[in-house]
Parts: structure tokens; C-alpha cells; sequence
């Protein structure tokens, strides 16, 4: 499907995802969804637009414009658990982040159904984002995946506690060159930001699937608690903390350029 997300292209190594702020809904996918599920409250609000200053600075940028519940980008097609152990969101959502029903059938999302998504919504993307990673890598030597994210600050269902507010997932270390993940360190250690690396978050599957440094290509995910530049209960954008957020979001996508 053409209209799966808005992509510009830049002329830097950078290509920025941002594969969870989609608000769209398929008509033949709302008209079966309970009031919770049409709110789309798992939605990542507003960082398009945190991330608007990407373009100007030479970065490639990809949004996707289906919501997760769609399709979950983040997750692998075959929707094998990304943190074992742990509650699995899934890549075809049934259950929202606080664990109300978003179906009102009780099996919404058949084999078939999966299946459709994966090849109408999820493939796009993903198609995309190789394409232009190996346009940048061809281009530049090698490209940097920087994959966007947000989430409200405390999710029980999720994990414990509240979390910090820049949560920096290389993998472990396996998904990016190890000076880019201290640079990135270093500007969020200067921030005034709470921050974490690889804690509760360690990067979802775009994050583990693309970033391969010894082929050249180095992926970051960073998942900001929304405290940091909005106001999670009326879900509005705040100027102010947006603007000063934005400020440490230029230097750690600065950071990944390698001299």
C-alpha cells in the first residue's frame, strides 16, 4: 500500500523511524474495535513531530502512518517475543498497553487476517527501510538507523516503576559501533535528563534486525518516557519541553555520524 508511511529522503548516513506514531485505522479493522481500541492510547503522540527538525539537518525520515494496532512494525513478522519472559504486546495487537480489549470478537486477528496485515502494512515499511539503507550505505559508506519512540512514563502492565526519561537501546552493544553508543551516552549523561542504556528497552526488532556494524550499518532506538515533552494525561504536546528535548535529540543524531 503506497500511503503505509511518508518518507523523505535526505543526504546524510541518518535515516530516522518512526514506526508508532500512525493514528490511521482501516475502516474494516475500526468498525470490529471497542471504544478502547479506537482511541489507539498505545499510540507513540507527538514524536513526528519532536523529530520534525530531522529533515533540516540531512537525515532520511521515514513515519509510518498506521497505527500499531494495525500492524506493529516493531516486532517480527513471524511475532516471535522480543523479551522472553516478559508481556508480549504482539505484532497484531488484541490487548491495550493496560490491558483492556480492543477487539469485540473473540478472535479478531486470524491466521489470515495476521497474514494480510503483515503483507499490506508491515512488508511497506520494511521493504522501505532496507532500500534505504542501502542507498545511504552505497552512498555514504555506511548508514545509521535511529528508530523513534515514546511511551507514558509508567505502564504497570509493562514494567515496574517509573522510567527514566531517555531509555537508549543498542541491543546490548550488538547493533551499533561501540563509539557511537559512548557518544550517545555522553550527550544524554550531559542532558539534565533521567536516562538508561539498554534497560527495559533494548530495541525492538527493527533495532536488532537492521543494526549489523561489521556490514555497516549501525541502529539506535531510543524510547523517551513522554513526561519529557508532553503532558500524559491530555495527551497535548508542550512546547517548552518539547523545544528543550529537542535541543539533546540534535546532538545524540549529530553523534552518530562517524568522523
Amino acid at each position: 500500500m503506497g500511503d503505509c508511511y511518508a518518507l523523505q529522503q535526505g543526504d546524510t548516513p541518518l535515516l530516522v523511524s518512526v514506526p508508532h506514531d500512525g493514528r490511521k485505522l482501516p475502516d474494516a479493522i475500526s468498525s470490529g474495535m471497542t471504544p478502547s481500541g479506537r482511541a489507539i492510547p498505545d499510540t507513540d503522540w507527538h514524536v513526528a513531530r519532536l523529530y520534525d527538525f530531522a529533515h533540516d539537518i540531512g537525515a532520511t525520515v521515514i513515519v509510518a502512518r498506521y497505527s500499531r494496532y494495525v500492524v506493529d512494525l516493531n516486532r517480527p513478522a513471524e511475532d516471535d517475543p522480543l523479551y522472553p519472559g516478559q508481556v508480549a504486546t504482539g505484532l497484531c495487537p488484541v490487548r491495550t498497553f493496560a490491558g483492556d480489549v480492543i477487539y469485540t470478537c473473540d478472535d479478531p486477528v486470524p491466521v489470515e487476517e495476521k497474514s494480510g496485515r503483515v503483507r499490506d502494512y508491515w512488508r511497506p515499511y520494511h521493504d522501505c527501510i532496507s532500500a534505504e539503507l542501502e542507498r545511504l550505505r552505497e552512498t555514504h559508506g555506511y548508514a545509521v538507523l535511529w528508530d523513534a519512540h515514546s511511551i507514558p512514563s509508567t505502564v504497570p502492565r509493562l514494567f515496574d516503576g517509573q522510567l527514566p526519561e531517555l531509555n537508549i537501546g543498542t541491543f546490548d552493544g550488538r547493533s551499533c559501533a561501540p563509539e557511537i553508543q559512548q557518544r550517545v551516552m555522553a550527550i544524554a549523561d550531559a542532558s539534565g535528563y533521567s536516562w538508561i542504556l539498554n534497560g527495559r528497552f533494548k530495541g525492538g526488532y527493527i533495532t536488532r534486525h537492521y543494526g549489523s556494524p561489521d556490514d555497516g550499518v549501525h541502529a539506535v532506538q531510543l524510547e523517551i518516557a513522554q513526561r519529557a515533552y508532553m503532558n500524559e494525561t491530555t495527551r497535548a504536546y508542550d512546547e517548552s519541553k518539547g523545544c528543550r528535548l529537542q535541543e539533546t535529540l540534535r546532538k545524540m543524531l549529530a553523534a552518530c555520524t562517524i568522523p
